[in-house]
């Protein structure tokens, strides 16, 4: 098991940063760099050399290529006077070996601020962009990972201690985040920010966000709460002190609240974020999949051909025939009539109607498939040679399919019942789209539509990421669940 476990996460990272370099390449190489401003309303009101100094700057911070301006150059060639002058001596000596390095220096030439400046561009390859993206996904926080000149005595190292919930923690000093591993009472308890992934800033959308921390922040009004800080002040606020980060330079509330320089936070919100919004959905809807469909499918198989499997059989050719779309307005019509909410946002996350309506309509979307395999494999499993076995020792039927015939039907579907599980966080993007609830389904299109590049490489990664993890959990369940199959094989099989 540790061997197969060992291969699976070596080929799994692999194919992780297999697809991550595909989707850099194709956001990166093949998409227009001009689509990706068409939502960007700074933009859109900037006019002549503002405009194209707002573009390149953008475009190097997206990682597109890399922007200098003249000061810049000299700085970098170590310029000595008159460099930023344009025509001296000196200016040409900077411009020329920017050019042997490969950028290609030009010359504002819009009338008005700016005209005349010098700038130079060099341009990524296919290979730097990915390596560039690569090298900054994942990000390790350290005690030597904050260089501040202004704090030159800034001590660095660990120390154990106390969260801001009286709970056992690892702080440090020199770090990026004062708590590097913490315990709390949210899943999955303990939590660290010693290691994080980075992929970059949300742009156009949520811009300058990280894209993590778009879909992953709570969403509504900010939740204050009783709390107390590091200077014994005790107040209300939405502040969580367990994501606190280093800041250069206090202001007067911070100096009333943190001894220290670590006073940068995010907030807590009412309403969970996106991607637990999409989680709740989608494990509620899954479970009500399972409810119904996994009694109703097993009657179905025992009474093969009686009024059971043919009701059943309807009802599965029905709900697969008709399109999803048409079946959500179907149900829905049906709910507002009982007083349902058509809209998510009319009551809100904290009104248990709000759930109702999509809740029941992803949960009976999904009620075909499950039902039609189990029915076909428990089916299958009917004619096999131990249940022959098993008649002639004259165990009844209910023995042979509660026993037997089920136990080895189920195999297929343990197999895919992580899957199912994790890929809840997916969201389903027409029902979130016509109830539209915040959560992860409309993310994807919307961040394609967006041209939003980094946002798509966050998400992609994650249903990635996830999908492998889930076929990983299946395997391992499938073993747990029948002791006969084994995930280690061995030399010459």
């Amino acid at each position: 098991m540790t061997r197969y476990i060992i291969n699976r996460l070596i080929k799994s990272i692999l194919s992780l940063l297999i697809v991550v370099c595909i989707v850099v390449g194709i956001l990166y190489k093949l998409v227009p760099v001009s689509k990706i401003f068409l939502q960007d309303e700074a933009y859109k009101k900037l006019k002549g050399n503002p405009k194209i100094a707002y573009k390149l700057s953008t475009m190097e911070s997206l990682g597109y290529l890399d922007y200098v301006t003249i000061p810049e150059m000299c700085a970098l060639k170590e310029g000595g006077p008159g460099c930023t002058e344009n025509g001296s001596d000196e200016q040409k000596r900077v411009i020329k070996e920017f050019e042997e390095d490969g950028y290609k220096v030009q010359q504002m030439t819009e009338s008005g601020e700016g005209y005349g400046a010098i700038y130079a561009t060099k341009e990524y390859g296919v290979f730097r962009l990915v390596w560039n993206y690569l090298s900054q996904m994942v990000q390790i926080d350290g005690p030597n990972r904050i260089q501040d000149p202004n704090n030159p005595d800034l001590e660095r190292g660990y120390s154990f201690g106390t969260g801001p919930n009286g709970a056992p923690a690892i702080k440090c000093s020199g770090c990026k985040y004062k708590y590097q591993l913490y315990f709390n009472g949210r899943f999955p308890f303990i939590h660290q920010n010693a290691i994080k992934l980075f992929f970059g800033n949300s742009y156009p959308t949520n811009q300058g966000i990280p894209t993590l921390d778009v879909i992953s922040q709570g969403q509504g009004q900010l939740k204050a709460r009783e709390q107390t800080f590091p200077t014994g002040e005790v107040l209300k606020s939405p502040v969580d002190q367990f994501t606190l980060s280093y800041k250069s330079e206090l202001d007067h509330l911070d100096q009333k609240r943190y001894t220290d320089n670590y006073a940068n936070a995010q907030t807590v919100h009412e309403n969970p974020s996106m991607i637990s919004t999409s989680y709740i959905f989608g494990v509620s809807s899954l479970i009500l999949t399972y409810l119904f469909a996994m009694p109703f499918a097993i009657a179905m198989a025992k009474n093969k051909d009686k009024l059971i499997d043919k009701i059943g059989i309807v009802y599965i050719n029905v709900l697969i025939a008709i399109p999803s779309l048409a079946f959500i307005f179907f149900v829905k019509y049906i709910g507002v009539s009982f007083g349902l909410p058509d809209k998510f946002p009319h009551l809100g996350f904290g009104n248990p109607l709000s759930y109702v309506l999509p809740i029941l309509i992803l949960g009976l979307l999904s009620t075909p498939s499950l039902m039609l395999w189990v029915r076909r494999y428990m089916v299958d499993q009917e004619t096999a040679d131990y249940v022959k076995f098993c008649k002639a020792k004259g165990l009844s039927r209910q023995e042979i399919s509660s026993r037997h015939i089920f136990k080895n039907a189920i195999i297929p579907i343990v197999n895919g019942i992580p899957a199912s599980i994790i890929l809840a966080i997916s969201g389903a993007v027409l029902t979130e789209a016509v109830f539209a609830i915040p959560g992860m389904g409309k993310m994807l299109p919307d961040s394609i539509k967006a041209m939003n590049n980094n946002m798509v490489i966050t998400l992609t990664f994650i249903f990635s990421a996830l999908a492998i993890f889930a076929v990983f959990l299946g395997d391992i369940l499938m073993t747990i669940v029948d002791p006969r199959i084994s995930l280690n094989l061995k030399k010459g099989e």
